[in-house]
């Protein structure tokens, strides 16, 4: 009986432990898919069940004050950096699925979803429409 209760409470904690491992939430490194450079940090974050992003760093240093120039609405003019890009995403499975994605490069929002390739791998999907009229990014977590 004790070896019983001792594998359910290890199997309770391994699949604790891979939930876990399987968040979003955190720090990521942006691949411009286009150029395959690095552009910026995002720290994702969970705030009441949904997931947002925030762009925290931005690697050139010559861009890191500019501002949204061709976003509309209260991102118009507004600094990149600090600035809400992901938002509104819920879990559905192994995906977050019904969020949308500033492009502050073109002021253009999409709707997205976003699924872990691996822990530290970040699969971002934009798009206009469906899913197939889009773009894929691969983020990578920072450690």
């Amino acid at each position: 009986m004790k070896k019983l209760l001792l594998i359910t409470i290890m199997l309770v904690g391994s699949i604790g432990q891979a939930s876990f491992a399987q968040s979003v939430v955190g720090k990521w490194k942006t691949i411009d898919d286009e150029t395959g450079e690095a552009k910026s940090v995002v720290e994702i974050y969970e705030e009441g069940g949904k997931i947002y992003g925030k762009i925290i760093t931005i690697f050139d240093k010559s861009k890191e004050n500019d501002v949204c120039k061709k976003c509309e609405g209260d991102k118009k003019n507004k600094p990149l950096k600090g600035m809400v890009i992901l938002q509104g995403a819920k879990k559905d499975g192994s995906s977050w699925e019904g969020g949308t994605i500033l492009d502050p490069t073109k002021g253009k929002i999409y709707k997205c979803t976003l699924s872990l390739e691996n822990k530290d791998k970040l699969k971002l999907r934009g798009y206009v429409g469906i899913s197939l009229l889009g773009r894929t990014q691969y983020w990578e977590r920072v450690k």
